[in-house]
Formats: structure tokens, sequence, C-alpha cells
């Protein structure tokens, strides 16, 4: 008797990509249903989707988030598994047959490696690629890129559209405590294009994920299990520091500078299992530290937006 085929439905989320969707939906194997959901392009991103016969679904709304077209999206959808795709990735081609015979009962998803297209073109997307790399096994969270299992996002209704970053964590730590479980593999699974060229691309990515922190914290500040708590104390407490050392630094450079580069030094040894290339390490080394400041700040954004009860829009960095 032949196994049954595990039925799993493609669900593309995106806003102004432009070519790298283009090669997004070029990447997919044929035999999946294909669904594209749109965030309020003004570039021809629905065309192309409708041109290579996906679903296409385009969400006007004024404060569009991820959550939001991953939820139009999976809802869509008719397979068992759904695999979540940003449209600025490629989907490595053995990914879906790896992902869908590694899974057990008790996986609600499933995810690879991602890492950069362009690791070398300039040093954010050196440092940055980096950050993609984590330990194979069971985690406490996926990325964005990931194969979710369909009945598990029903169960809990999705992704929390309330939510302008963070989501696929948020759901991750409600699929844990309803007994699923998350599984990282040893597979390439995307390849992604940052598209990241200047520090102010690089701050407010940063920035968002610290509104993520403070927000996520904030939010589950009554639960049993607080998601980010520690995290957004942990970046609080070090950019405090890393600003007193910079401003120490100023006035007093041989008091502050080898401080300073003491911990890149100390982050970068420890970063080592990511890779072998020392310079890669030196940069990473630094911007564990440097990210802070900019996370930090995205923080002090979120709780300006409590005190001023306004709701905050996406923070796009492309």
């Amino acid at each position: 008797m032949s196994p049954v085929k595990t039925t799993v439905s493609v669900v593309i989320i995106g806003r102004n990509e432009g070519v790298r969707l283009v090669r997004c939906f070029d990447s997919i194997p044929g035999g999946h249903e294909v669904i594209y959901v749109d965030s309020s392009s003004t570039d021809s991103s629905v065309a192309t989707a409708a041109a290579r016969g996906a679903l296409v679904i385009a969400l006007n709304t004024d404060h569009p988030t991820a959550a939001k077209a991953r939820n139009a999206g999976w809802k869509a959808a008719q397979g068992e598994w759904v695999l979540f795709l940003d449209g600025d990735t490629l989907l490595h081609p053995e990914f879906v047959p790896v992902a869908t015979q590694a899974a057990s009962k008790s996986n609600a998803a499933v995810w690879g490696h991602r890492r950069e297209i362009f690791p070398n073109v300039n040093v954010f997307h050196r440092v940055l690629d980096l950050d993609w790399v984590y330990a194979p096994g069971l985690t406490d969270f996926c990325g964005g890129d990931a194969l979710m299992r369909r009945s598990a996002l029903e169960a809990l209704g999705g992704f929390d559209e309330n939510l302008i970053a963070g989501e696929e964590p948020e759901l991750c730590a409600r699929l844990r405590e309803h007994g699923y479980t998350i599984l990282h593999i040893d597979a390439p699974m995307t390849s992604h294009d940052m598209a990241i060229t200047r520090w102010s691309q690089y701050w407010r990515r940063a920035t968002r994920a610290g509104y993520a922190y403070a927000q996520m914290s904030w939010k589950t500040r009554n639960n049993a299990v607080r998601l980010w708590s520690a995290e957004a104390r942990g970046n609080a407490t070090r950019a405090l520091a890393l600003l007193t050392l910079a401003a120490l630094a100023l006035p007093v450079p041989q008091f502050g500078l080898p401080i300073l580069a003491a911990l890149a030094l100390r982050s970068a040894w420890r970063a080592r299992w990511k890779t072998h290339d020392r310079r890669s390490l030196l940069c990473y080394g630094v911007h564990s530290h440097l990210q802070q400041i900019p996370i930090f700040a995205g923080q002090i954004s979120f709780w300006f937006d409590v005190a001023q009860n306004r709701r905050r829009g996406l923070i796009e960095y492309k």
C-alpha cells in the first residue's frame, strides 16, 4: 500500500516586494495550492500573483499586519499543512517533503534553516544572516517561514492580529500551552533577501524588534508565562549600560572603549559555532551590542503609544 500523500498549501504574504515576489513564486514546486495575501501594495504584486495562478486575497485595511495576512491565507487554504512564506524569500525545493516526513503528531509547526541570499553584499547582511542561525531540535518558537498544522491553527484561532510584530512566537507560546511542540529540523528551508543597504533600515528593523518585545511582555503580563519579559528587561539593562559606557568613552576613551571592545569580542567568541569566518564573527560581536540601543528605542516607542492610547501601524524597513 502506498503512503497517504500529505497535502500542503503554500501561503505567501507580501507588500511591495517587486521582483523578490516573482522569485518567490518561481521557487515553489508544482502540485501545491498557492495563496497570495497582499497588504495594500502599490506596486504590481497582485498582478504578479494572479498571473502565476495563485488565489489572490487583497487586504484593504488602514492597519495591515503580517498576522492579518497569514490568518486570511490559512483560512482560505485547503491543505492539512500550511506553509507560510514571506514574499522576499525563496523556498528550498526539498523542504516540504523533508519537513512533512520529520513531523510527529505532536508537532504543530516544523521549520528549517533560513539564510540570506546575499550574505556578503554588505556588513548589514553579514551580521543579520547569522541571526537566522539556530540549533536544531524542539524550540519555543518559529519564524515567519514555517510549516504549520492546519488543525492546530483552527484550534487556537491563528495569529493575534493586534500585534505588529512577534506574532509567530506569541502563537507558538499558545500552541505549547495546549500540548503541541515546535520542531526545528537541520535542513535548508528558505533563502531571504533582506535588502538592507542603509543604517536607517538597520535601525528601523531593530526598533521593530524592540516594539515587539515590549508589546508582547505587556500583553502577557498577567499570564502564567510572560512572553519576552526577560528579553525586554535584559535589553533595557544592556542598552542603558552601553549608553553609559559610550558616554564615558567620549571624555575618557581609555576607560570606555576597552570595555566596549571586550564585550564585542566576548559575544563573537560565544557565537563561534555559527560560522568559522572571523571577520563575520567580529562584526557580529559588535552588532550583538549595537542593536540593543535601537531595540530599546523600540520599547520606548511602545510605552509612548500605550500612554497616548495610540495604535501603531507597521514598522517597515524596506
